[in-house]
Parts: structure tokens; C-alpha cells; sequence
């Protein structure tokens, strides 16, 4: 087997980067996907709400990296595996209309090891059969598809995450590159936060009930999403909507 040197040459801030998957269904899928990443540097593993635990199958498909699998951490929500995330990626197959706008991978690749040199990156998968839902790309700031056959374009589970792993490695100098500390987005949970107050304000002003309420507070994500406001920004919007509050009382 040709020595790959994945651990020897990973770059820094490799350690800010998680691999999420979410609702596993095949054990083996797992593991797989758990020898693609020690294969390409990434040892962070994330499971989300796996439909069965992580077993003897998990561990013959890792071949080598059971490590991984043990230091895996296992998780019953998204937004959990996201808490302190400063960005996370959805990778995705479909082309979604409304939100932030979807990449592909090759151009993805250097902004996600810069936002690693600047705090915890996340890039999620979804389910095998049916990917993220559109609730659960909400959460995440980026979009990115892999560039395939549009006629079969469906990857394998562990073939998309090693098809990500080996971008990232062509792109070790971009972590030469940090986002400086100051540009740092707000942590996931705190954006969550945001968005769950800003929903609060916006019925109690009811102007939510006068539209569609769910497709405006995703465009309202998409907004904000985009912008990527740091944490002093977020307690300054929550501060706006806070005096709101006290003016509608």
C-alpha cells in the first residue's frame, strides 16, 4: 500500500476541523468513512444520531483507523455536534434555491483550512439515501457539492468524505493564510441563539404572520450566514432586539 504520510505532513489547524455525520444508517459506512479520514490527516469524528451503535463492522471497515471510531464523539442533534462551531460546510448533492450559495468543493477547500486557522470547522454529510434535510443545511453557513457525473452523481458516503480529505490536502498552503482573530465568526450556538430571539421579536411584532414565516426566517439566515458577524456583533443585533422587546411591553 503507498505511504500516504497523512499524519507526517497535516498542517496546522487540522485539529479544528470535525467531520459530522449525520444518521449513519450502515455501521460499515462508518468505519469507512473513518479510513478515508486518517487516510487524509482528519482524526475528528463526529456522529450524529446514528441509527446503530458503532460495532465489530465499524471497526473491520476502519481498518487501521479504529482509533478514530473510539475517540469518536457520538451526539443526539446537528446543532449540538455545532455548539461551539465557528463555521460549518454542508455537503450536499441537490441545488437548494433559498439560503447561502452553494460551492464546489474545489473552491471551497482553501476557505475551509483559512476558517480552520481561525476556530472549529465543521463540514457535515448527511444520510446515505436522502443527504441533509433542508432544516439541518440551515445550520450551516456554507453549502459545497462535490463536481460528478450529473447523470450519477451519487458518492458513496466514505468516497465523499476521502474525496474531501484529499482536496484539503492540495490545499496545505492556504493554511499559511490565516482569518485574522478579529474576522472569527460568532460561535454556532450563540448564531442559534440569535436566530431563536430574532424569531421571538419578529412574532411578537407580527410580522412573521403576515407571510410565509418559515421561508422568511430562512432567508433571514442566509442573510446572516453570509455576513458572518463576530461575537460582539451578535450581542450588539441581541441588544437591538432586547430594547424591541421592552418597547413592545
Amino acid at each position: 500500500m503507498p505511504d500516504t504520510h497523512a499524519a507526517d505532513t497535516a498542517p496546522r489547524g487540522q485539529d479544528n476541523i470535525q467531520i459530522v455525520l449525520v444518521e449513519t444508517y450502515q455501521p460499515g459506512n462508518i468505519g469507512a468513512a473513518a479510513r478515508a479520514m486518517k487516510t487524509m490527516g482528519l482524526h475528528r469524528l463526529t456522529l450524529v444520531a446514528p441509527r446503530f451503535p458503532v460495532d465489530e463492522t465499524a471497526a473491520e471497515f476502519a481498518s487501521g483507523a479504529v482509533d478514530i471510531l473510539e475517540n469518536a464523539r457520538v451526539v443526539e442533534t446537528l446543532a449540538e455536534a455545532l455548539a461551539d462551531c465557528r463555521y460549518a460546510y454542508g455537503m450536499t448533492a441537490r441545488v437548494r434555491k433559498v439560503g447561502v450559495p452553494q460551492q464546489p468543493l474545489g473552491e471551497a477547500a482553501p476557505e475551509m483550512l483559512r476558517r480552520a486557522r481561525a476556530g472549529e470547522v465543521a463540514i457535515v454529510f448527511g444520510r446515505e439515501r436522502s443527504g441533509l434535510s433542508n432544516a439541518e443545511l440551515d445550520l450551516c453557513q456554507g453549502r459545497v457539492h462535490i463536481r460528478a457525473n450529473p447523470d450519477f452523481g451519487s458518492l458513496n458516503l466514505a468516497a465523499a468524505v476521502q474525496v474531501l480529505g484529499y482536496a484539503l490536502a492540495e490545499q496545505r498552503e492556504a493554511y499559511a493564510t490565516p482569518v485574522p482573530s478579529t474576522e472569527a465568526p460568532a460561535r454556532h450556538e450563540d448564531l442559534e441563539h440569535y436566530f431563536s430571539h430574532l424569531e421571538r421579536v419578529l412574532t411578537e411584532l407580527e410580522f412573521l404572520g403576515k407571510t410565509n414565516p418559515a421561508l422568511v426566517m430562512r432567508r433571514l439566515r442566509g442573510l446572516y450566514q453570509r455576513a458572518l458577524p463576530d461575537e460582539r456583533e451578535i450581542q450588539i443585533l441581541r441588544g437591538i432586539l432586547t430594547e424591541t422587546e421592552k418597547r413592545l411591553r
